[in-house]
Protein backbone atom coordinates (compact mmCIF):
# COMPACT_ATOMS: atom_id res chain seq x y z
CA UNK A 1 0.00 0.00 0.00
CA UNK A 2 2.71 2.58 1.09
CA UNK A 3 4.33 1.71 -2.35
CA UNK A 4 1.29 2.58 -4.27
CA UNK A 5 0.86 6.26 -2.26
CA UNK A 6 4.66 6.80 -2.88
CA UNK A 7 4.30 6.00 -6.76
CA UNK A 8 0.60 7.99 -7.20
CA UNK A 9 2.65 11.12 -5.04
CA UNK A 10 5.80 11.09 -7.54
CA UNK A 11 3.16 10.64 -10.93
CA UNK A 12 1.17 13.93 -9.35
CA UNK A 13 3.91 15.27 -8.72
CA UNK A 14 5.30 14.45 -12.36
CA UNK A 15 1.91 15.57 -14.12
CA UNK A 16 2.49 18.99 -11.94
CA UNK A 17 5.36 19.71 -13.71
CA UNK A 18 4.48 18.90 -17.19
CA UNK A 19 1.31 21.04 -17.03
CA UNK A 20 2.79 23.55 -15.19
CA UNK A 21 5.19 24.25 -18.19
CA UNK A 22 4.12 26.27 -21.61
CA UNK A 23 4.04 25.02 -24.91
CA UNK A 24 5.20 21.29 -25.80
CA UNK A 25 5.28 18.69 -23.38
CA UNK A 26 6.86 15.92 -25.90
CA UNK A 27 8.15 15.64 -29.30
CA UNK A 28 9.90 13.04 -31.46
CA UNK A 29 11.70 13.47 -34.88
CA UNK A 30 14.19 11.34 -36.94
CA UNK A 31 17.10 12.85 -38.36
CA UNK A 32 20.38 11.56 -40.70
CA UNK A 33 23.50 11.87 -39.08
CA UNK A 34 27.03 12.65 -40.41
CA UNK A 35 29.92 11.50 -38.35
CA UNK A 36 33.76 12.71 -39.29
CA UNK A 37 36.37 9.85 -37.11
CA UNK A 38 39.40 12.11 -36.86
CA UNK A 39 41.46 9.63 -35.95
CA UNK A 40 40.28 7.19 -38.97
CA UNK A 41 39.71 9.67 -41.84
CA UNK A 42 36.15 8.45 -42.14
CA UNK A 43 32.72 10.04 -43.35
CA UNK A 44 29.94 7.74 -41.40
CA UNK A 45 26.03 8.43 -42.52
CA UNK A 46 23.02 7.25 -41.23
CA UNK A 47 19.60 7.07 -39.63
CA UNK A 48 18.57 8.22 -36.19
CA UNK A 49 15.77 9.22 -33.81
CA UNK A 50 15.06 11.23 -30.87
CA UNK A 51 12.46 11.88 -28.28
CA UNK A 52 12.36 14.56 -25.71
CA UNK A 53 10.46 15.20 -22.85
CA UNK A 54 9.85 19.18 -21.39
CA UNK A 55 10.85 19.15 -17.59
CA UNK A 56 10.35 22.65 -16.99
CA UNK A 57 10.46 25.93 -19.34
CA UNK A 58 13.02 25.92 -22.22
CA UNK A 59 14.65 22.22 -20.57
CA UNK A 60 14.40 18.88 -21.98
CA UNK A 61 15.36 15.73 -21.45
CA UNK A 62 16.43 13.82 -25.06
CA UNK A 63 17.33 10.48 -26.28
CA UNK A 64 18.42 9.27 -29.33
CA UNK A 65 19.95 6.27 -31.31
CA UNK A 66 21.69 6.21 -34.32
CA UNK A 67 23.10 3.96 -37.17
CA UNK A 68 26.14 4.77 -39.73
CA UNK A 69 25.79 2.42 -42.52
CA UNK A 70 28.80 0.61 -44.82
CA UNK A 71 31.75 3.21 -45.15
CA UNK A 72 32.78 2.50 -48.71
CA UNK A 73 36.25 3.63 -49.91
CA UNK A 74 37.76 3.85 -53.24
CA UNK A 75 41.00 2.72 -54.27
CA UNK A 76 43.02 3.33 -58.13
CA UNK A 77 46.24 2.05 -59.70
CA UNK A 78 47.73 3.18 -62.74
CA UNK A 79 50.08 1.49 -65.00
CA UNK A 80 51.72 1.30 -68.65
CA UNK A 81 48.59 -0.79 -69.77
CA UNK A 82 45.94 1.41 -68.04
CA UNK A 83 44.40 1.70 -64.26
CA UNK A 84 41.24 1.29 -62.76
CA UNK A 85 39.14 2.37 -60.10
CA UNK A 86 38.29 0.19 -57.17
CA UNK A 87 35.46 0.63 -54.65
CA UNK A 88 35.49 -1.91 -51.37
CA UNK A 89 32.77 -1.62 -48.81
CA UNK A 90 34.73 -1.70 -45.57
CA UNK A 91 32.09 -2.97 -43.21
CA UNK A 92 32.20 -0.78 -40.92
CA UNK A 93 29.16 0.54 -38.95
CA UNK A 94 28.51 2.97 -36.19
CA UNK A 95 25.90 2.80 -33.37
CA UNK A 96 25.19 5.67 -31.36
CA UNK A 97 22.65 6.21 -28.26
CA UNK A 98 23.02 9.81 -26.60
CA UNK A 99 20.77 11.36 -23.32
CA UNK A 100 20.83 14.62 -21.60
CA UNK A 101 19.42 17.74 -21.46
CA UNK A 102 18.96 20.38 -24.39
CA UNK A 103 18.58 24.17 -23.14
CA UNK A 104 16.45 26.29 -25.33
CA UNK A 105 17.94 29.78 -25.45
CA UNK A 106 15.56 31.27 -27.69
CA UNK A 107 11.85 32.32 -28.06
CA UNK A 108 9.30 31.15 -30.73
CA UNK A 109 9.49 29.96 -34.30
CA UNK A 110 13.21 30.45 -34.19
CA UNK A 111 14.89 28.51 -31.38
CA UNK A 112 18.65 28.13 -30.63
CA UNK A 113 19.60 25.64 -28.38
CA UNK A 114 22.64 24.06 -26.40
CA UNK A 115 23.07 20.55 -25.12
CA UNK A 116 25.23 18.10 -23.30
CA UNK A 117 24.53 14.21 -23.74
CA UNK A 118 25.90 11.10 -22.66
CA UNK A 119 25.99 7.74 -23.68
CA UNK A 120 27.95 5.41 -26.06
CA UNK A 121 29.34 4.93 -29.53
CA UNK A 122 29.75 1.35 -30.79
CA UNK A 123 32.02 0.57 -33.75
CA UNK A 124 31.23 -2.86 -35.45
CA UNK A 125 32.30 -4.84 -38.25
CA UNK A 126 30.08 -6.84 -40.21
CA UNK A 127 30.34 -8.36 -44.11
CA UNK A 128 26.77 -8.58 -44.22
CA UNK A 129 25.20 -5.45 -46.70
CA UNK A 130 23.64 -3.33 -44.09
CA UNK A 131 19.75 -3.80 -43.65
CA UNK A 132 17.29 -3.52 -41.05
CA UNK A 133 18.77 -7.21 -39.58
CA UNK A 134 22.13 -6.04 -38.96
CA UNK A 135 20.74 -3.19 -37.20
CA UNK A 136 18.97 -5.40 -35.07
CA UNK A 137 22.04 -7.70 -34.19
CA UNK A 138 24.14 -4.97 -33.63
CA UNK A 139 21.54 -3.79 -31.05
CA UNK A 140 21.40 -7.52 -29.28
CA UNK A 141 24.88 -7.77 -29.12
CA UNK A 142 25.89 -4.24 -27.36
CA UNK A 143 27.45 -5.37 -24.36
CA UNK A 144 29.51 -8.05 -26.42
CA UNK A 145 31.45 -5.68 -29.02
CA UNK A 146 33.59 -2.58 -29.01
CA UNK A 147 31.66 -0.24 -27.06
CA UNK A 148 33.00 2.96 -25.96
CA UNK A 149 31.69 5.88 -23.68
CA UNK A 150 30.44 9.46 -25.12
CA UNK A 151 30.12 12.84 -24.07
CA UNK A 152 28.82 15.57 -26.68
CA UNK A 153 28.78 18.87 -26.03
CA UNK A 154 27.06 20.91 -28.83
CA UNK A 155 24.43 23.04 -30.11
CA UNK A 156 22.17 23.73 -33.01
CA UNK A 157 18.74 25.71 -34.40
CA UNK A 158 15.38 24.80 -34.83
CA UNK A 159 12.66 26.30 -36.42
CA UNK A 160 8.81 25.24 -35.87
CA UNK A 161 5.37 25.78 -37.49
CA UNK A 162 2.62 25.42 -35.63
CA UNK A 163 3.49 21.43 -33.87
CA UNK A 164 5.91 20.62 -37.01
CA UNK A 165 9.55 21.54 -36.91
CA UNK A 166 13.32 21.24 -38.24
CA UNK A 167 15.92 20.80 -36.41
CA UNK A 168 19.78 21.00 -36.91
CA UNK A 169 22.66 20.22 -34.57
CA UNK A 170 26.33 20.12 -34.04
CA UNK A 171 28.46 18.35 -31.63
CA UNK A 172 31.68 16.93 -30.75
CA UNK A 173 31.53 13.55 -29.91
CA UNK A 174 34.21 12.47 -27.55
CA UNK A 175 34.73 8.95 -27.33
CA UNK A 176 36.95 7.63 -24.97
CA UNK A 177 39.19 4.97 -25.65
CA UNK A 178 42.73 5.31 -24.19
CA UNK A 179 42.43 8.85 -23.97
CA UNK A 180 39.53 11.34 -25.53
CA UNK A 181 38.83 11.40 -29.46
CA UNK A 182 36.97 14.06 -30.93
CA UNK A 183 35.25 13.49 -33.80
CA UNK A 184 32.17 15.91 -35.35
CA UNK A 185 28.96 15.02 -35.38
CA UNK A 186 26.28 16.89 -37.70
CA UNK A 187 22.34 15.78 -37.42
CA UNK A 188 19.23 17.14 -39.38
CA UNK A 189 15.79 16.25 -39.42
CA UNK A 190 12.23 17.20 -38.80
CA UNK A 191 10.07 16.79 -35.29
CA UNK A 192 7.02 17.04 -34.27
CA UNK A 193 5.51 18.41 -31.15
CA UNK A 194 2.87 17.13 -28.68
Amino acid sequence: MKRLVLMLGFAAMLATVIKAQEGEHLSAGVYADYVRSKQTGTNMAGLGGRVGLGVVPHVKLEGEMSYDFNQVFMEGFSSTSGGGLTFANTGTRTLHGLFGPKLELGGHSLRPFVEVKGGFVNYSFDAKPASFSTFTSTVENLRSRNMNGVVMPGGGLEGTLGPIGIRLDVGDEMYFNHGAHHNLKVMFGPFIRF
